[in-house]
């Protein structure tokens, strides 16, 4: 059997929530962000009063703040979530910068069983997201991950909302992981995955999180225990081109990881934070040249660090 897909609204709220109480499931939404002030709020509002104060869907709403400058901690705390700064979650293993990171640090303050993430940036985006992601983990004990997808509308036509996706994900998987071609938006922000088998992956620190997780899951258990939900239409922030290329390194050094061509990544050393073992990481990092005008480069430093399997921390 191939990758499950389905339509959000294939599963009725009534139906969901006598599943989940009939299966005893706990479910957590987290929201990993990072100078997000302007839509954390809402995102957390909209989600506690549709599915947590008008029906019990979702038990906790968590937002992992990933060092942010701006008041995301202040809106999301007064929006009705429970915020962690990652940094200040298990000091003793360490902390890097990212959205996987977060992701991973998550598993540390979070109760639920079943676990559905949700990026912070969302603007045009409805509550039913979250039913719908849950809607295969809940009637389907196979299933492992959901990824949502949906349509991205950018200025110059459809494809210009998933830039990244087209040019470097898409491709990484028509060449090497041929086996998740069925997937419509396998970078997609709003995934939900069962909480021990998230536990039991490796998680890049930054963007490659999404990625990896499909990559690692279908190679565990093969393409049945992933579903994609279509979820309608989602708009957020788009990012500068340039800032791209770093998400870009992020993703292809995840990949070629997966590939089995570790070896030839720059740095390729372990790290151990304050000296110990604990949360041992993969320390790798690209130097990224980017050329603005002639012949002068803007450098930056593209951290492509992995966290090992959060099991083996959690008590």
């Amino acid at each position: 059997m191939g990758i499950r897909a389905g339509h959000w609204d294939d599963w009725a709220l009534e139906g969901l929530l006598g599943q989940k109480a009939a299966t005893g499931h706990r479910v957590s939404l987290v929201v990993p962000a990072r100078n997000e002030a302007a839509t954390v709020g809402a995102v957390v509002a909209r989600v506690r009063e549709a599915l947590m104060e008008t029906v019990s869907l979702v038990d906790e709403i968590v937002v992992i703040d990933s060092d942010s400058v701006d008041d995301t901690y202040a809106v999301a705390e007064s929006a009705g979530a429970r915020v962690h700064r990652s940094a200040e979650i298990r000091p003793d293993l360490g902390t890097h910068p990212g959205k996987g990171e977060a992701m991973w640090k998550s598993l540390f303050v979070t109760s639920g069983d079943l676990v559905v993430f949700m990026d912070a940036d969302l603007h045009d985006w409805d509550t039913h997201f979250v039913p719908g992601l849950l809607g295969p983990l809940l009637h389907h004990p196979e299933v492992q991950l959901v990824k949502g997808f949906y349509d991205r509308p950018g200025a110059d036509g459809p494809l210009e909302g998933g830039r990244v996706t087209e040019l470097v994900a898409r491709p990484l998987i028509a060449l090497l992981f041929p086996e998740l071609g069925e997937l419509v938006q396998p970078l997609a922000g709003e995934w939900a995955v069962r909480r021990d088998w998230f536990a039991g992956l490796p998680v890049p620190t930054g963007y490659a999180v999404e990625l990896a997780a499909l990559v690692d899951t279908v190679r565990a258990a093969g393409p049945s225990a992933i579903a994609q939900v279509d979820l309608g239409v989602r708009a957020h922030r788009h990012q500068a081109l340039r800032d791209l290329g770093g998400m870009a390194t992020q993703i292809l050094a995840a990949a070629l990881t997966r590939a089995g061509a570790a070896a030839h990544l720059p740095d390729a050393s372990p790290e151990s934070p304050d000296g110990d073992d604990s949360g041992r990481c993969v320390a790798t990092q690209a130097v990224l040249r980017q050329y603005l005008r002639g012949l002068e480069p803007v450098e930056r430093v593209v951290p492509t660090l992995e966290r090992p399997a959060a099991e083996a921390y959690l008590c």
